[in-house]
């Protein structure tokens, strides 16, 4: 029960995590909801994503120690970054332009905007959907996933992996449109590959908040 290679306390554990998700996601759906923002609403925000955050972070350090892995610093190689972050922003930009021409759906809270655009929206959305919730969902789909079901060496441990991690990182990002419900999932997949390759949480994370940002911005 106390360390990741019990299935009973993994359940647990993970059934934790994910109301702690669904937490800070109901906060996030309360504010967007309130035209204009109101002050109490965003510091509400503010302490259950801190808290939520903080604790994903001491709990996902905690069970690192049980594993052994490669030390890969993530920013030792500037070249893959500069790489992987065009290639997101490339994808991004292919997901507008199917976005501006009907081809595939709004993201909810794109729609949203649109319905009571201004200012102060826009830069709570930067912080809460295009920041704060991609670390929480990297967390969530990529790092307890893999340290607790997805540990093995083979190609096809990592190819399967990958599969459920980003149908996670899809549900979390609670899409109902079957055209976004896959794109997520391909993006999903992709940042838990980049978590197998350079062996390192901050990656996938860096790469879901550029890819969120982005969906504000693009809008």
């Amino acid at each position: 029960m106390n360390t990741p290679e019990s299935r009973e306390g993994n359940l647990i554990r993970y059934l934790v995590y994910f109301v702690s998700y669904l937490l800070a996601a109901g906060v996030v759906k309360l504010v967007t909801l309130k035209n204009p923002l109101r002050v109490w609403d965003i510091i509400l925000f503010v302490l259950v994503a801190a808290m939520v955050l903080l604790f994903y972070i001491y709990r996902f350090n905690r069970e690192q120690r049980f594993f052994e892995s490669r030390k890969w610093p993530w920013l030792g190689d500037l070249g893959l970054i500069i790489g992987l972050t065009l290639l997101v922003t490339g994808l991004r930009v292919l997901v507008m332009y199917l976005q501006t021409y009907k081809y595939v759906n709004l993201y909810g809270f794109q729609e949203m905007y649109l319905k009571q655009e201004n200012i102060h929206m826009f830069w709570f959305l930067i912080v809460a959907e295009g920041i704060v919730m991609p670390i929480l969902q990297e967390f969530l789909a990529t790092g307890f996933v893999f340290n607790y079901a997805f540990r093995g060496n083979s190609k096809a441990t990592a190819l399967f992996g990958m599969l459920v991690s980003g149908l996670i990182f899809s549900v979390l990002n609670f899409q109902f449109s079957l055209p976004l419900f896959l794109i997520e999932t391909c993006f999903g997949a992709f940042f838990a590959w980049s978590y197998l390759y350079t062996q390192s949480i901050w990656m996938p994370i860096y790469l879901a908040v550029v890819s969120g940002i982005l969906r504000i911005i693009m809008i």
